[in-house]
């Protein structure tokens, strides 16, 4: 796979060692076993996959570059880059400038932009509306589009089956920047609706199956469908793609919810269900699926607790905390500096996007044992930090060292 020229500061010696090792005897990627760092009376558990993937990477080394390269110009991004705050405060540190919010709130007015512009396509992709916005403005963005491979990959199956009269249902979180980009992608060739989970998947199949009026459709999922997305129509043929940084057992079981559905409404079996719902398996992206197989295979270990670093907006990352909470107690923090204390800890509820502080929480038996995972857009070095200062309150600094 591609290497990327990423600013060293997102490095970490000691991460980069564990990966490289684990890479060598596990090449195939079939051993989700955590990797132990013993440090005296702290017992370390690492997933076997966390931290920056493919498409972030690639984001990263465009915005940089970009920037080099362009001294004196402006340089705008559309929205946050990816769902990191210490990357995307870097990036506005050297001068880029945020049009968007991370919910498609304007901060500063495309009708303030120029053709000597340049304007920055975060990793999440954007709208056919905003792109065609910018090119009216005679903003060319295919050189600074950073839109990851696999939500590209997304758009292209999408793309397929809308060409053979399939309905687009969108797993994904309706607010999201790549759920706008796919729904956006999607409803340009095809009826288009968006589900956020099982609930409303359940909700959905009523209409499919005539149960519930058509009528109330509109306002069961205002905001989520697509211009003139007829139900007693546009629900006989359908076929499931996905925000790609879902629970992946979320979206199989919503993808399978809604085959049964056709089945059971259409009176078919599996060598016929091809007449009405399309196999968009594939659209999966593969380092969700990897790193929370590998917070699945870390959960194995017996341990006192959990902490997943990353940005608190970032989709996959809150989704590794979801797995992590079924088990054990678990902490999701930004950074080290939400480490307190051994007694006092700040961190994210994500339920109620709130930050709480936790006293005691640091285990007493000993070793205490922790398990480390983290987001898809969280640099290493954070999670090395994050080690670093739990190593210090267990006097381990020194054995930390000797591991780099």
């Amino acid at each position: 796979m591609k290497t990327f020229n990423v600013p060293i500061i997102y490095r970490s010696p000691l991460i980069s060692a564990i990966k490289q090792r684990r890479k060598q005897q596990d090449k195939m990627k079939k051993d989700f076993a955590p990797t132990l760092l013993e440090l005296g009376n702290l017992h370390i558990y690492l997933a076997r996959h966390f931290g920056f993937c493919y498409g972030v990477e690639n984001a990263i080394e465009i915005s940089f570059r970009t920037i080099e390269e362009n001294p004196g110009r402006r340089i705008f991004l559309l929205s946050e880059m990816i769902h990191n705050p210490q990357v995307n405060a870097d990036l506005q540190s050297r001068g880029v400038r945020f049009l968007q919010d991370t919910y498609g709130k304007q901060l500063i007015p495309f009708e303030e932009l120029n053709a000597d512009d340049i304007v920055i396509i975060p990793a999440f992709g954007t709208t056919l509306e905003i792109e065609n916005k910018l090119h009216s403005i005679g903003i060319h963005t295919e050189q600074y589009n950073t839109t990851c491979p696999f939500v590209e990959k997304v758009w292209n199956r999408s793309s397929q089956i809308a060409k053979k009269d399939y309905t687009i249902i969108v797993h994904g979180k309706p607010g999201h920047e790549e759920t706008r980009a796919t729904f956006s992608h999607a409803a340009a060739d095809t009826p288009t609706v968006v589900v956020k989970d099982m609930e409303e998947t359940k909700v959905l199949a009523e209409y499919i199956r005539g149960s519930r009026p058509a009528s109330e459709f509109y306002h069961a999922f205002k905001g989520q469908y697509s211009e003139g997305f007829a139900v007693e129509k546009d629900l006989r043929r359908i076929g499931v793609v996905n925000q790609t940084t879902m629970l992946a057992s979320d979206t199989q079981a919503i993808a399978d919810y809604l085959k049964a559905t056709m089945m059971d409404t259409h009176g078919l079996d599996e060598s016929t269900i091809g007449e009405r719902f399309a196999d968009t398996r594939d659209t999966l992206c593969y380092a969700t699926l990897d790193n929370q197989s590998a917070v699945i295979g870390l959960l194995d270990t017996p341990a006192d607790l959990a902490i997943v670093v990353g940005g608190y907006n970032s989709s996959n990352t809150s989704h590794l905390v979801e797995l992590c909470e079924e088990k054990l107690p678990t902490y999701f923090i930004s950074s080290e500096e939400k480490i307190l204390s051994p007694t006092e800890i700040l961190h994210y509820n994500f339920h109620n996007k709130q930050e709480i502080t936790t006293k005691d929480w640091l285990p007493e038996q000993k070793p205490a044992r922790i398990l480390i995972s983290s987001g898809a857009s969280c640099p290493d070095a954070l999670v090395e930090s994050v080690i670093s200062k739990l190593a210090g309150y267990y006097n381990a600094s020194d054995k930390l060292q000797t591991l780099k």
